[in-house]
């Protein structure tokens, strides 16, 4: 029997009586979409992935490849079509990163009552973002615009949780030169693999005098780290007790705005687990 034609004695599966049919296609046809998300796949192997016999899946698959968010290649099956391709860059231009995140970070300063930052990393520095002030009398001292060290803080070293032996060597070597000292390499070194094993990064006073926060990466998509945020405050109110206590709000802020880009951590964890591995293979000479 040819994959490409339903067979003449199969009949389509009844959706549920709750369910209208309508809702029961759409949903249907959005799982035809995240299975072959996975590469291409063969009709006789697309229907029992879907629990639906072959008529059913060919009929909509079909008319995926009709409206492009489907093509079929012969020999091969259905893979992703040049339609979620537009859709995608159209999504991508509409997400605005600052307005998504906004509710989010004036949630985490509410709750912490600190400052909290947004950054990404822009001609190898930390670029803030956004800046939330914190209710406590202190004076943080940073501004939307600012860049800052990557090195050093604790926003810089969560962008860099991602990164190579190589490449945090290059910039602590730059940042030292410039004057950027909060500790030696080796010490840092240390504590980046702490981080990159934690999932967050901390700024234990060495960018600015008595100020520490807790910082964690923002995620697309893709699974690569686009942007961090942190929270921030005077050492006299970031105890060590207190900053560990803080990472579980951190961090579930900042997955949550991955999410919203699009992060999701079931499908993208065994790939960067694969990479770290696999960068820590080429940079053990470093330590």
């Amino acid at each position: 029997m040819n994959d490409s034609s339903p067979s003449a004695q199969e009949t389509p599966a009844a959706p549920p009586a709750s369910t209208p049919s309508g809702s029961q296609t759409l949903l249907r046809g959005l799982d035809v979409l995240e299975a072959v998300a996975d590469g291409p796949i063969p009709l006789i192997e697309l229907a029992p992935r879907l629990g639906l016999n072959r008529s059913t899946a060919h009929r909509l698959a079909s008319a995926l490849v009709e409206r492009r968010y489907l093509a079929f290649v012969p020999r091969v099956g259905y893979r992703l079509g040049p339609k979620l391709l537009e859709l995608g860059f159209l999504a991508q231009g509409q997400t605005d990163l600052v307005q998504l995140a906004r509710p989010h970070l004036e949630a985490l300063a509410a709750a912490t009552e600190d400052t909290v930052h947004l950054g990404v990393i822009e001609e190898e520095r930390a670029l803030y973002l956004d800046k939330i002030p914190g209710r406590r009398r202190i004076e943080i001292s940073s501004r939307v615009g600012d860049r800052h060290p990557l090195t050093s803080t604790g926003l810089g070293k969560a962008l860099l949780l991602d990164g190579e032996g190589e490449e945090w060597l290059r910039l602590f070597q730059a940042e030292d030169q410039a004057g950027h000292r909060g500790v030696d390499y080796e010490t840092w070194l240390q504590r980046m693999r702490n981080y990159v094993a934690a999932g967050y990064a901390f700024d234990l006073e060495e960018n600015e005098d008595q100020i520490r926060c807790v910082a964690a990466p923002i995620r697309d998509a893709s699974g690569g780290i686009v942007a961090a945020l942190s929270v921030s405050s005077a050492a006299q109110y970031m105890s060590d007790e207190r900053m560990e206590a803080l990472t579980p709000q951190v961090r579930n802020t900042a997955d949550a705005i991955s999410r919203d880009l699009g992060w999701a951590p079931e499908e993208s964890e065994a790939g960067r687990s694969a990479n770290r591995r696999n960068k820590a293979k080429r940079t053990r000479r470093l330590w």
